[in-house]
């Protein structure tokens, strides 16, 4: 029996017309290259943007390109695990990180797991590391201080609960530092802390965790960490990560204070990823979207109304500035998502000014109306002196004869500064900062030989302390120094010079 081609092709249409396979094809794809933590999958048609697919040894990808007959993942895991050929399956979710107290104390990495070497964490929730921020109607205004315990910045630059506070500058300013203490800052003050370390080196994350165990404010913070040895996707990952674990304590009401350290180096990451991905590079190489990758990440910071639940996450996003260039494009960006900067001078930090903060680059578009009406009142000026003093300081270095309202300016303003300097981790309690400020502010510091100031607000403080605890403690309660107040404080301080005259 001979069958001619016709029939042979007929026969074969009608096996494929009803042949069913057992595994949709939409769902399994094939890797077709791989390397440098990313992925190109065949198949999977059906797959979505943002969602986890399944690589072989139980490494996990984030579909970020969508192409027409293939589909980009981010790799968060090792991959030189994966070869080409390699099966790759949809799980139909997107990526979530564990969520709850349990997390509290722990050194965690970009996925959640832990890396601290204290065994398994036990959280019963998951958060969705991508969400959408809340809306106008669920915010309120930013109405609660978020003491940092730094004179100047609770009192130039101040932080409310809910705000999204930049920290700007050089490497090597102290920006890190100015976080640290900040998070050693709310013990005590019912705020949990998330320290999100992106690219930082391993020893560098070691020593931080070291320092908040000594200073008693590991048992309130989390630490989320994404080395600079691990691939880009997990630096991309982090930051998301630790904002998704803060969400699930503002949304039971709970205040949180979130560091992202920093988003330089985000960006940097999200870039490899990006050209990596063969998406077309814009200005310096970055992706048009890196605006968003940064705003979608700290619009989720805000203050809750009481109707939904009333808690608030603050950032302090951190930013490294080349040659102390802030008209950059990753700082231009951030500047303009976030309500302020902290902005450090490499010339204050050599200067031996610590906190090297310049107050004239330095803003809060919110924390004024967080401010307490204690610190307005020993602040109030504090900015304007400080400019008075740098505009003078440049003009007296050309002459040598100097009236007497120059010389006056040029004291009272070396004596602000003195003031303003605050050695790391120790962050000084509100009553401290506005005592201090109180005796800066009268000119009790003027006169004095500006080595001698800090020894000499110590001892002050110590004396007021001691002679009539209820004036600190009276301003500290009430955050207003009262006429009565200010009376008592005046005769302490009165009493305190007499006694003490012959040492300053």
């Amino acid at each position: 029996m001979k069958l001619n081609a016709n029939e042979i092709s007929a026969l074969i249409k009608e096996q494929i017309k009803n042949y069913h396979r057992e595994v949709d094809s939409s769902d399994v794809g094939t890797v077709i290259a791989v390397g440098d933590g990313i992925a190109l999958v065949y198949g999977l048609s059906e797959a979505m943007l943002g969602e986890l697919l399944l690589f072989p040894n139980d490494i996990y990808g984030l579909v970020m390109n969508l192409e027409v007959d293939h589909v980009g993942a981010v790799l968060l895991g090792d991959d030189s695990l994966i070869k080409e050929g390699d099966e790759v399956k949809r799980t139909k979710e997107v990526m979530e990180v564990p969520v709850g107290d349990a997390l509290l104390g722990r050194v965690v990495n970009a996925l959640g797991q832990p890396i601290d070497g204290l065994g398994p964490i036990e959280c019963k929730e998951h958060r969705p590391i991508e969400v959408i921020a809340p809306g106008v109607i669920a915010r309120k205004s930013v109405d609660t201080p978020l003491e940092t315990g730094i004179t100047m910045i609770d009192a130039i630059t101040p932080i409310g609960r809910g705000q999204r506070e930049l920290i700007i500058g050089d490497r090597q300013t102290g920006k890190t530092a100015i976080a640290i203490d900040t998070i050693i800052n709310q013990k005590g003050k019912d705020v949990l802390c998330i320290y999100v370390a992106i690219g930082q080196k391993n020893s560098t994350v070691a020593q931080i965790v070291d320092k908040l165990k000594n200073h008693g404010a590991l048992d309130y913070t989390l630490i989320v960490s994404a080395t600079a040895s691990e691939p880009a996707p997990m630096l991309y990952v982090a930051p998301y990560s630790g904002v998704a674990m803060a969400e699930h304590w503002m949304y039971q009401g709970k205040d949180v204070l979130i560091v992202y350290d920093d988003l330089s180096k985000h960006a940097v990451s999200y870039r490899t990823l990006s050209l990596l991905l063969k998406r077309s590079p814009g200005r310096e190489a970055y992706p048009g979207d890196v605006f968003y990758l940064h705003s979608r990440l700290l619009e989720r910071a805000c203050k809750l109304d009481e109707k939904h639940g009333g808690g608030s996450i603050t950032a302090l996003p951190i930013v490294e500035t080349q040659s102390g260039d802030i008209s950059a494009y990753i700082p231009t960006n951030v500047i303009s998502i976030t309500d302020g900067q902290i902005f450090l001078v490499t010339d204050l930090f050599n200067a031996g000014q610590r906190p090297a903060i310049d107050a004239g680059l330095s803003v809060s578009r919110v924390g004024g109306a967080a401010q307490t009406k204690a610190m307005k009142q020993v602040a109030r000026s504090l900015k304007i002196d400080l400019a008075n003093f740098g505009e003078m300081k440049s003009f007296a270095q050309f002459g040598s004869d100097l009236d007497a309202s120059t010389v006056s300016i040029l004291k009272h303003g070396e004596a602000l500064l003195e003031v303003l300097k605050q050695p790391q981790y120790s962050p000084y309690p509100l009553e401290k900062e506005i005592f201090y400020l109180f005796m800066a502010k009268n000119k009790y510091l003027d006169n004095l030989n500006k080595n001698k100031i800090s020894g000499y607000l110590l001892k002050a403080y110590e004396y007021v302390n001691s002679s009539d605890k209820s004036i600190l403690e009276d301003i500290k309660k009430k955050k207003e120094i009262t006429i009565e107040n200010e009376k008592k404080l005046v005769d302490a301080i009165s009493k305190f010079n007499e006694l003490y005259k012959e040492e300053y």
